[in-house]
């Protein structure tokens, strides 16, 4: 019985994310890639939108009608909202002829997770209709996706850079021997250019409008040419519509901070590492994932201040749910690298 729910059943490599979700089904590859957002209406508690139609809805959805970001920093703050979620994207994914066969589940997690946020993985992949879940910690989980020796004794650096988290890890031998972990990444940033130009020009921009912004204009290392764009929004001090220009320069002003906390990170990662490892690393240098990672100048900017060489990987934003799906695809010779599970 358990050989026929293995072959009928749909692995999944399930990269929640605090901006995006991407699901690998396995044997097809990617199969969702959405943002992780719900919109829910309040006076039904029914789920209306996810992933692009929910965002198409942020900051112009009636009162009734609330959207929900289920997760923050990596780890699951609205349970059940996040379920919902889960379950509507496994719901799609599972054929009508397998519907009664429910799927085994690989789930990326951040590296200082607790017992308490683990269980919370576990519980939401199993209501939302897994009947196996695994968890793997998402710097592996990239690594492996860039096909990365993860299983040798050799130092492998990855800076994995997502939406709301930014996890440092020298993997060697299926495991993590230094590692650092930020709540930064590119939500942050954008809180970074509202603050700014609400501060520099009384201008209050949307969330949609700022993430324009930094995708065209943002940029942590000067360029020869200072790139400037046309922003609308509202003004706080007549509340009426008002636009101004906003430059490279100014956008890089808004967010160095945060990123130099970044480059900072790296540094600390790199002094904790043992001396032979250090020198893998500066053979093979410092490899960005996450799809916060391909802001411009991000490598030059911590290639001048490390001097060590910064590799951006291969579709960047994909790498963590391509390591899910490889793990899937080749389990026996993987599984070392998983987490103990909570229910163990």
């Amino acid at each position: 019985m358990a050989r026929l729910f293995d072959f009928f059943s749909r692995s999944l490599g399930i990269d929640l994310g605090t901006v995006n979700t991407r699901i690998y089904l396995k044997g097809r590859g990617i199969v969702i890639n959405q943002p992780t957002l719900v919109a829910v209406n309040t006076r039904t508690s029914q789920v209306i939108a996810q992933g692009f139609p929910a965002k198409k809805m942020l900051g112009k959805a009636p009162s009734y009608v609330s959207v929900f970001k289920p997760l923050e920093n990596g780890i699951i703050v609205d349970f059940e909202v996040a379920e919902k979620m889960l379950r509507s994207s496994i719901e799609k994914i599972q054929s009508s002829l397998f519907s009664l066969f429910r799927p085994e589940v690989i789930i990326s997690v951040p590296l200082d997770i607790t017992e308490v946020e683990k269980k919370s993985f576990e519980d939401i992949a199993l209501r939302a209709g897994a009947r196996k879940v695994y968890l793997v910690e998402r710097p592996i989980a990239a690594a492996i996706g860039m096909r990365l020796p993860v299983s040798e004794s050799v130092g492998n650096l990855i800076a994995e850079i997502g939406g709301g988290l930014t996890e440092i890890a020298v993997i060697a031998l299926n495991g993590i021997v230094a590692w650092k972990s930020l709540k930064i990444g590119g939500e942050i940033w954008n809180k970074n250019i509202i603050q700014y130009v609400r501060e520099k020009s009384n201008l209050l921009l949307g969330e949609q409008t700022v993430e324009e912004i930094k995708i065209k204009i943002g940029s942590v290392y000067p360029e020869k040419q200072n790139q400037e764009m046309k922003v609308k929004g509202r003004d706080i001090i007549t509340g009426l519509p008002k636009e101004i220009s906003l430059s490279e320069s100014d956008v890089r002003e808004a967010i160095l901070p945060s990123v130099n906390l970044i480059v900072d990170a790296i540094s600390e990662t790199i002094e904790k590492t043992p001396p032979e490892l250090v020198a893998d690393v500066l053979e093979r240098g410092i490899i960005l994932s996450g799809g916060a990672s391909q802001l411009k100048g991000l490598a030059n900017l911590i290639n001048k201040k490390i001097k060590i060489p910064v590799h951006l990987a291969d579709d960047p934003s994909t790498s963590c749910v391509r390591g899910l799906g490889l793990i899937l695809e080749d389990f026996e010779n993987l599984k070392e690298v998983l987490l103990p599970l909570t229910r163990e």
